[in-house]
């Protein structure tokens, strides 16, 4: 048989398993989900929203949340858009995804922002993400069809700079997802799942001199994807989004009149429950009791797994990366990315290139990890970024 039908088979089995099962609401193909890492104890849905877009953050081991903003922004801190100097521009990126599983899954991404005035700007972006063409099939291995499985979120943003240092940005989602609509199951017909979400960011970024060079020190943090529950059938399960805590700091330092060199780490977060233990007879043995509010989920999620302290600190992913432009024309950048191996175990170096010229710039991510191990493995991005305008000089 077809190596290629063979994972395209063993994706549908897991996919109406994602749907219907009460224990784990994660799309996954074997036991990798969506966004690259391994199933764990930490459930949501729809987590093609924890992947990063941006082949410019995606070179630097998915960090970026301080770094000066580009038309991206949107998609890891919306507040940089309000320390843009263009008065609009926007920009596309594309990645084949999870290329080594299965050969035609893929996430698009659009965006765009428009300046209002010195202090405001307004932006839109677009996240698609298809799962190819999937032959699903029930738990007896009975033929349902061919399908297109698809998931996006459109997202309108608002983001205020206040004085030269300090800007907030806000965003909101409509989230869809559409893996096995109009399928009948035991518990009835499936359907696609919808959900509204916000982040809320923030940027703090100011002029110094460090180690005998002018530098810009810079803070970010992102809380993204609080929204309402997801369902795939009436009366069914109600799985959380993934809000994601992201805290992050970046220097660049001014090399000489061509050179700057910065370097960006961020801290990840999941303010989802984790799972708890149970015994045979389905009672709680270690950890706490998932099925909770959404605003419970977000303050609980800090003290709520089975291992307590220890395990907490293992649910924090790491992102560090570093970035060198000459002229502003030519970038060259690099990062590393960890998780826990208890917690998705996704673990990787990036590297990428940068070329600006006129209105556009031009990024490039490659992803080094073992083909063997990470099903991230050699996987791509690029992105084509449009500014347009003059300057605009933003006043106190």
């Amino acid at each position: 048989m077809n190596p290629k039908y063979i994972s395209k088979l063993v994706f549908s089995v897991f996919s109406l398993a994602f749907v219907f099962a009460k224990t784990n609401a994660q799309v996954t193909i074997g036991n990798t989900q969506t966004n690259g890492s391994e199933s764990n104890n930490i459930v949501t849905a729809v987590p093609f929203l924890l992947i990063t877009p941006d082949a410019r953050s995606g070179s630097m081991g998915d960090a970026g949340v301080a770094v000066s903003g580009d038309v991206n922004s949107s998609s890891i801190n919306a507040s940089k858009l309000a320390f843009l100097e263009k008065p609009y521009g926007f920009s596309v990126s594309y990645s084949p995804w999870l290329k080594s599983l299965v050969p035609d899954i893929n996430l698009a991404y659009l965006s765009g922002f428009y300046r209002l005035n010195d202090r405001n700007v307004i932006g839109a972006s677009l996240r698609y993400f298809s799962l190819g063409s999937i032959q699903l099939t029930d738990i007896n291995q009975q033929d349902l069809g061919i399908s297109n499985p698809n998931e996006f979120a459109l997202d309108v943003t608002f983001a205020r700079k206040f004085g030269e240092e300090f800007s907030l940005g806000s965003s909101l989602r409509y989230v869809y997802s559409n893996l096995a609509s109009g399928q009948f199951v035991s518990s009835g017909q499936v359907k696609s799942g919808n959900a509204v979400a916000v982040d809320v960011s923030g940027l703090y970024k100011t002029n110094t001199h460090m180690f005998g060079k002018d530098a810009i020190l810079s803070a970010g943090a992102n809380i993204s994807n609080i929204g309402t529950k997801m369902s795939y059938s009436d009366g069914g399960v109600n799985y959380f989004l993934p809000t994601n805590f992201k805290l992050g700091g970046a220097s660049t330092f001014i090399v000489d009149e061509f050179s700057t060199f910065t370097l960006a780490v961020d801290f990840n977060k999941l303010l989802v429950p984790t799972q708890p233990v149970y015994n045979s007879s389905g009672q709680i043995i270690s950890g706490k009791d998932p099925n909770r509010s959404v605003p419970a989920g977000i303050f609980g999620s800090f003290s709520d797994a089975p291992g307590g302290f220890s395990e907490e600190l293992k649910e924090v992913g790491i992102s560090t990366g570093v970035e060198y432009w000459y002229n502003q024309q030519f970038a060259i950048r690099a990062g590393y990315n960890y998780q826990s191996p208890m917690k998705g175990d996704s673990r990787y170096f990036t590297m990428g290139l940068g070329l600006k010229y006129n209105v556009f710039n031009i990024d490039f991510s490659y992803l080094l990890a073992n083909a063997q191990t990470s099903p991230l493995a050699n996987t791509l991005r690029f992105g084509l970024l449009f500014n347009f305008g003059d300057k605009k000089i933003v006043k106190n």
